[in-house]
């Protein structure tokens, strides 16, 4: 790897660590903020669905931006906002304010994804970029594993508030080392293509008349409703129905987090090893492990109470296998889409995937949870549903609610498989 395309690599791979980082520190730290402000599980879902959908929204023009202008001039702007925001959060004393800032903090987040995914198809040949994406999107578990195991410490011993301030000092640095990045010419990795003129059509027409786009879309908004409702709430379902303090909840959750890293990186290796004999075989590879994965949730959500460590290693088997998505699905998405199109792309597929599934993930499982706890408390006999009375069910509210998650994992593995007969004819389409 020249040194160019390695420095750029680890830089981008720092980014989105304090990317994801950022973003779930309210997973990690929803107990306390919840019992703080007095808040339903639908309230506290709210802040994540909130974050994605304006995350969404502005990822759309920061897409067009990234395809435009300087991608790294774009990084860094965007991870000084995220950051300082962050830090503000810690300020906030209302679950509005926290609110309206966590908005800003999906702003600046959302220049994270198509910017650096098209420098990633700029520099890596088509033979090389998943494995390429799999590193950078190695940020992902450790962001999220570090986010649980240091915001949760941060949180036990000094308060939630300052968990937050210390989550965004990091991030200043990345912003630094994001401008000495050395931008390639859009298209580099593939000098035999013509690079079109992005503004010569409507670049979402010219997307979305690729087959292969719509179900990239579907099967994005299929596993970010998994995978964020799950991340959401982990944390407090090993806290409510397994027992766990706060620190080892986290610390738990981190162990969950953290073998996504080999999944990805078997991601990455397998999808480019298929590929070089066919061209659909990313999304194959991906369908069967989210088979895989589907079973695995549900024999950990079916572990008694106290069963934590065969929870823990079922839910992260489960992990591993889902996360082996991203460098495939991503790399598809490179292989079918102009150069000059590559953040618009991620950018329009970022909107579906956030709005129809992240938003949507968090806020549906709360509404699910809360509704399980109201059940459960009636059935227990209790009249007045105040949020003290309905406290000892929300236990099993919140696992009836989980369990409602690994039933979409079926129809996420036939989207996939449905994708991949696309992929071949609308590769070539790109190609030719």
């Amino acid at each position: 790897m020249r040194s160019g395309a390695a420095y750029t690599l680890i830089v981008l791979f720092a980014i989105n660590t304090m990317n994801f980082f950022d973003r779930q520190i309210v997973g990690a730290l929803a107990e306390p903020i919840r019992r703080e402000f007095q808040l339903s599980d639908s309230a506290l879902g709210g802040l994540s669905t909130a974050f994605t959908l304006f995350y969404a929204a502005a990822g759309v023009p920061l897409g067009r931006l990234a395809d435009r202008y300087s991608r790294k001039w774009i990084l860094a702007g965007g991870i000084l906002t995220w950051s300082l925001l962050t830090a503000v959060c810690g300020a906030t004393r209302s679950y509005g304010q926290l609110f309206a800032v966590r908005l800003g903090v999906g702003f600046g987040e959302a220049t994270c994804a198509p910017a650096a995914t098209s420098l990633i198809g700029d520099i890596f040949p088509a033979g090389k970029r998943a494995r390429a994406i799999s590193i950078f999107m190695l940020g992902l578990p450790i962001g999220i594993a570090l986010s649980y195991a240091l915001s949760g410490a941060f949180a036990q011993a000094y308060g939630w508030r300052t968990a937050f301030v210390a989550a965004g000092l990091p991030g200043l640095l990345c912003s630094v080392a994001a401008l000495l990045i050395s931008e390639p010419k859009r298209g580099a990795s593939e000098p035999s293509l013509v690079v079109s003129d992005p503004g010569s059509d409507s670049p979402y027409r010219r997307l979305l008349s690729l087959p292969t786009m719509w179900w990239l879309i579907a099967s994005g908004a299929l596993h970010n409703f998994m995978m964020y409702a799950l991340s959401s709430f982990l944390t407090p379902y090993l806290m409510r129905f397994h027992g766990e303090d706060l620190r080892t909840a986290n610390l738990l959750a981190m162990a969950v987090g953290l073998v996504g890293v080999p999944g990805l990186l078997l991601g990455g290796f397998a999808g480019d090893r298929v590929r070089a004999h066919s061209l659909k075989g990313r999304l194959l590879v991906a369908g069967i492990m989210v088979f895989v994965s589907t079973p695995l949730f549900l024999l950990a959500l079916g572990r008694p109470e106290g069963a934590v460590v065969p929870f823990v290693v079922l839910m992260g088997l489960g992990y591993c296998a889902m996360y082996i998505y991203y460098a495939t699905a991503y790399a598809t998405i490179q292989d079918v889409v102009d150069p000059s199109l590559r953040g618009t792309a991620m950018a329009l597929y970022f909107f579906a995937m956030y709005v129809l599934g992240a938003s949507l993930g968090p806020f549906g499982t709360g509404l699910a949870s809360d509704y399980f706890t109201s059940r459960a408390a009636e059935a227990a006999g209790v009249i007045q549903a105040t949020p003290m009375a309905l406290e000892p069910y929300r236990a099993s509210g919140l696992r009836s609610a989980m369990f409602l998650i690994p039933g979409l994992g079926v129809l996420l593995g036939l989207v996939l498989f449905a994708g991949s007969r696309t992929v071949t004819r609308d590769a070539h389409r790109f190609a030719g």
